[in-house]
């Protein structure tokens, strides 16, 4: 009796570099607000973490890894999430009377960091096959009735 093996996990003790690099890209947006007001190097971070810091961070790493289709899913969904996530923060923190760009990023960043260190959401592409099981139909492969259909 044979047994398959185990798919590769990855190991508790070693930390994610793409989660690292995510929850560290926060705080150095972060810390890109300390730049001179007006400086060009200022919102180059800060923009690239608000619209996809976040959401990476929910959606990876995921338990089985990614299929190529399901990264561009993952990514394509990261942005969104993101500025849903900012959006809220950034209500919030207007309805409480503290909006500031460090007060908007201090949460995000800790969001992200804690985020991070989780197992990713799962994502529908992630997890069906390359291949159609068998006894699958598409609907362009089934015959059409004699004299009917469009």
């Amino acid at each position: 009796m044979t047994t398959l093996p185990a798919p590769a996990r990855p190991r508790a003790g070693r930390p994610n570099r793409a989660g690292a690099a995510v929850a560290a890209s926060g705080w150095l947006a972060l810390a890109a607000t300390l730049l001179p007001d007006g400086s060009a190097l200022r919102w180059p971070p800060v923009l690239l973490f608000v619209c996809l810091g976040p959401g990476l961070a929910l959606l990876h790493p995921q338990p089985r890894g990614l299929r190529p289709g399901a990264r561009l899913e993952s990514f394509a969904l990261a942005a969104p999430l993101s500025l849903a996530l900012a959006a809220l923060t950034a209500t919030f923190l207007f309805l409480i009377g503290g909006f500031s760009v460090p007060a908007f990023l201090l949460p995000l960043a800790a969001f992200t960091t804690v985020a991070a260190l989780l197992p990713g959401l799962p994502l529908p592409a992630a997890t069906r096959g390359a291949v159609e099981p068998e006894g699958a139909e598409s609907f362009l492969s089934r015959e059409r009735a004699p004299g009917g259909g469009r």
